[in-house]
């Protein structure tokens, strides 16, 4: 590391110092995406002589065995020192240790760096930016939607784990508390059969997780939730699901950027995104 670099571990109380490392690589994080990411997972950053944040990484735990890796971010000045690898290095070994496996969304220049550490590909995804809404297709009478209440906290959680192959219902909560407008439940006969969160971001509103039973109830939660606000919106979706994809396309939506969701060690059933409908974003899985 060059002279004048130091490593140290990040707090809650570093996330505004750090969002300028987001800000500069164009991503959509707020600071309250930052702290809440401090409060819940691992930071580790590397400092300067002058005592500003130069370069970052993150681990978000998913359940006891298993992680999410993120905001792996250098500024511009720093950049090809091998920063970025060192601290994701410093995170994957802190997973390790705990037994645990570790999963990601890469970016096409990312993929390169992640593959020779022992990641392997899952799915593709492709980010929709969305400036209007289309008109979701009508649902079946014996399926209903209505806002999401804290009182689904629970139920909502105990439907996506199984689904997402993820224990994030404390992010779905935060989510759901966060932005109430854009927190929609599906049911039929009583029982959840989808759920959309979502939150503000810097430049967008992010809208997903979208979790459902089907792809119809899945259009229909997300015209609900890109009804709610205003936009300009981002929604991660896998490139399994063309009738969103398409629904999206219609209404003037584009796709100009990807990720492929790789995975480090074994998580059964994360590769299965039959289920998954719109994600968190690549920061929150």
């Amino acid at each position: 590391m060059s002279t004048g670099l130091l490593e140290a571990a990040l707090s809650p109380d570093d996330a505004e110092a750090v969002l300028p490392l987001s800000v500069e690589a164009g991503w959509n994080q707020n600071v309250a995406d930052w702290r809440f990411m401090l409060q819940h997972g691992s930071g580790i950053g590397v400092r300067d002589a002058a005592g500003n944040w130069v370069a970052s990484a993150l681990a978000l735990p998913l359940g006891p065995r298993f992680f999410w890796l993120s905001m792996v971010l250098v500024t511009q000045a720093q950049r090809r020192q091998g920063l970025g690898t060192r601290l994701l290095r410093r995170c994957l070994e802190d997973v390790k240790a705990r037994g645990a496996a570790a999963g990601l969304d890469a970016t096409e220049l990312g993929r390169p760096v992640y593959l020779p550490l022992g990641f392997r590909d899952l799915y593709r995804i492709s980010r929709w930016s969305i400036a209007r809404v289309g008109t979701a297709p009508p649902l079946l009478a014996a399926v209903s939607v209505r806002p999401a209440t804290p009182e689904d906290d629970a139920r909502i959680a105990a439907f996506d784990a199984p689904r997402s192959a993820m224990q994030r219902g404390y992010i779905l909560a935060h989510l759901r508390a966060r932005r109430p407008d854009l927190a929609w439940l599906a049911e039929r006969d009583r029982a959840v059969a989808g759920y959309v969160v979502g939150r503000e971001g810097r430049a967008a509103t992010s809208v997903g997780p979208i979790v459902a039973d089907d792809e119809a109830i899945a259009l229909a939660l997300a015209g609900r939730a890109l009804g709610a606000a205003s936009g300009p919106f981002l929604m991660d979706v896998p490139d399994s699901h063309r009738a969103l994809s398409a629904w999206l396309r219609d209404a003037g939506a584009t796709a100009p950027r990807g990720f492929m969701r790789m995975l480090h060690g074994e998580a059964p059933g994360l590769e299965n995104d039959r289920h998954i409908f719109a994600l968190a974003g690549a920061e929150l899985a």
